[in-house]
Parts: C-alpha cells; structure tokens; sequence
C-alpha cells in the first residue's frame, strides 16, 4: 500500500465531493441548521405549553360532597381551579381534555374529616398531559393541607400537641450534580442524534463514490490508473470518512451553541446541560473509530450496487443498524458496563452520554474505543476485499 498514491485519490475525490451539493447540503448545511432549529423549536413549544398551563383556570369536576360545604367552599377559592357543575359523563370530559379532573369523594366528608372514619378521595386526571397533572397536583396540596388542618384542629380541641402528627421529618436531597441529572435525562439523545448525523453524512459519498462511478462510467477509468486497489479504497474511504466526521463534530458543535444560546435562561437552568470544548473533543475522539466503521460499511454496502439508485435501496435498511443501538442508548435506565461496551454503536452511544453529563471512566473509554476500532479494522477489510472482487466491481 502506497500511502502517496491514497492521498491522491484522497484530494481527487474530496475536490469533486466538494463540487457536490448533495454532499455540502448532508454534511454542513443541515447539521448546523438542524440542531439550532430543534433547540428553538423545543424552546418555544416548552415556553408556550407551560406558560399556557401555568396561567389557566383549570376547569374540574367534583363527585360527592353533598354534606360537605365547607370543603367545598375551601376548594372554590384555591387559585387557577373552577369548580363546574358535575355531569355523569365527567370521566370522559377529561379523556376528551374538555375539564382537567374529576374530584370524587364522600359526601359527608366533613363529618368523616372530624370523627373516627377514614375515607379516601380520589382524583381523576389525563397522564401525561401537562395542564392535568398541574391541576392534579393543585388538587392533591388542597387536599393535603385541608386534611393536615382538619387533624391539627381535631388535636388541639383534645388537648393534645399536633406535633404529633409529624415526630420527625425526612429530606430527600439530590447529591448528583445538575449537570449528571440533565445529562440522564437528555444527554442520551444528544449522541443519538449525532450517530444518525454521522451516519446520513457517509452514506451519501459512500454511493457517490461507487455506485454512482459505476453508474457514470468513471470506474473503470480510475481503475486503469497505476494506482493499487488497496490505494484506491483508501483514498475513497478516507474522503467517506471525512465526510462522516465533519458532519458529526459539526453536529455536536451545533448541539453546544444551540444549547447555550438558543433556550432561554429559565429553560437553560431547568435543564442545566453545559457542553463545554473539552466534551465536544471528548466526544468526537469516541465518534472517530465509529466514522471509520461507518464509511467501510457503507462502501462495502454500496459497491455491491450497479446505480446510484440501487445503492440506495441497499443502504437505507442500513440506517436501522445505526438507529437501534444509537435509541437504546439514549433510553433511562440503560448503563454502560462491559457487555454493552461490546456492543458496536451502542458502546459509543452510552459512554457519550457518560462524557456529556462530566463522568469519564477512562477504563470503560479505552476499551468502548478499542473495540469499535476492531470492528471498525474488520469493516474496512471487508470494503478493501469487496474492491478487489472483479464480479462485484463491473456487475452488469
């Protein structure tokens, strides 16, 4: 192998990837554009959705409570909750999101809250909808408050301490970093979407670079040239892999700068995930041995291939390998330990997320980044032994 003869066809070919549109468009334009767009977006849908929660009167329903004025008289003054007139059909009123909840509970729930009885009251709310489980949360502190005064009173007129209701307090505290929690939370999408990024960035210079010369006819010229297959796939897989990596560190450049300058600062604190240099050169250093298990993949892929066209029903389904892993990853509760960081993409996936929210276990980074240069070095094998195949290089 001639490394002189593989820059060569390394600068050829970055020369016409360059003059190239769809190459400019998958590897720069969209991925500085796409990152700043989806941090706006999510700004302004957060921004809106909770301002609109915050800021409603949530209309609710109550079941019951005949007997209970005085409950029900405390419950109409609570801020942001008007109390409706209660119809048979309230269950589904809040499936179709037309009331927020639906309080039920006993009718003579005064009299239960001052004698010896226990009842239960229960709220009904939409899961997951976020002006429902405000709502909830107001009626589960109402209900919690009034229930704590009804018992202090009940105390005090016998004469004993309310203190009694509470010997001891407990604290929960969180002792993680705010940068760990957010990373958990969202750290785990950031590699997802760059893996996609990087892969979307190679797959189209892959097929350019081989279907797409067989299609043109240019092949066979570049073969005639006294230049070694080895070289050959070299040179072209060193210009996918340009490409793979420029697409990535752009992604996760983009990512940072999004996420510092494109969300506000109440949303900035809320999530609190800081991507400084030194975790952007993290964490392309990670991605670098999986840009290289990517470009020789999708030559291999590629070169089997008589059109562009056709290429591109090779490759697609290719895009799956990348996105399972890359998801599972980006799942809570999925850890990197030394299974997963036998697992191609998901290893990269999952110590990028560890890097992003400041943990660096150094042992677990060394053997994640060997072995994805393993099978990264089986891949380009497999791209070098598809380019010296005669029936693969002129199927007709």
């Amino acid at each position: 192998m001639s490394l002189r003869n593989s820059l060569i066809v390394y600068r050829k070919e970055l020369r016409d990837m360059l003059r190239d549109k769809r190459t400019i468009r998958s590897m720069v334009i969209i991925p500085v554009i796409a990152f700043p767009l989806l941090f706006w977006g999510i700004s302004k849908v957060m921004s809106s959705v909770m301002g609109e929660a915050a800021t409603e009167i949530a209309p609710i329903m109550v079941q019951g409570g005949a007997d209970s004025p005085k409950v029900l008289a405390a419950l109409r003054k609570v801020p942001g909750i008007k109390v409706l007139p209660y119809r048979e059909d309230a269950k589904q009123e809040v499936s179709d999101k037309k009331i927020r909840a639906l309080v039920e509970m006993p009718n003579d729930i005064d009299t239960v809250a001052t004698g010896s009885q226990s009842e239960q009251v229960s709220i009904g709310y939409y899961e997951n909808d976020v002006k429902s489980e405000m709502t909830r949360d107001k009626l589960q502190k109402f209900f919690d408050d009034y229930r704590d005064g009804v018992a202090r009173a009940a105390l005090v007129a016998r004469g004993i301490s309310p203190n009694i209701l509470e010997p001891f307090k407990v604290q929960a505290n969180n002792v993680a970093p705010p940068a760990k929690v957010s990373a958990a939370i969202f750290g785990g999408w950031i590699p997802y979407l760059i893996i996609i990024f990087s892969f979307t960035g190679a797959m189209y210079p892959a097929m350019d670079l081989t279907a797409g010369e067989k299609e043109r006819g240019t092949l066979e010229t570049i073969l005639s040239s006294p230049v070694s297959r080895t070289d050959l796939v070299i040179g072209k897989f060193l210009m996918v892999m340009t490409a793979s990596v420029v697409t990535a560190v752009l992604s996760l450049a983009s990512v940072g700068f999004a996420g510092r300058h494109m969300m506000s600062g109440a949303q900035q604190q809320t999530m609190n995930l800081s991507i400084s240099p030194s975790t952007v050169i993290a964490v392309a250093v990670m991605l670098l041995p999986l840009t290289v298990l990517f470009a020789s993949m999708l030559l291999a892929v590629a070169l089997l291939a008589k059109s562009y066209r056709e290429a591109q029903t090779y490759v697609s389904p290719l895009v799956f390998v990348a996105v399972a892993p890359a998801i599972i990853g980006a799942l809570p509760g999925v850890e990197l330990n030394w299974k997963t960081a036998l697992v191609p993409i998901l290893n990269t996936s999952l110590v990028s997320k560890e890097v992003i929210g400041g943990t660096y276990h150094w042992t677990t980074m060394l053997m994640v980044f060997g072995m994805t240069c393993v099978y990264a070095a089986i891949a380009l094998g497999a791209a070098i032994h598809m380019f010296n195949r005669e029936d693969v290089l002129f199927r007709t």
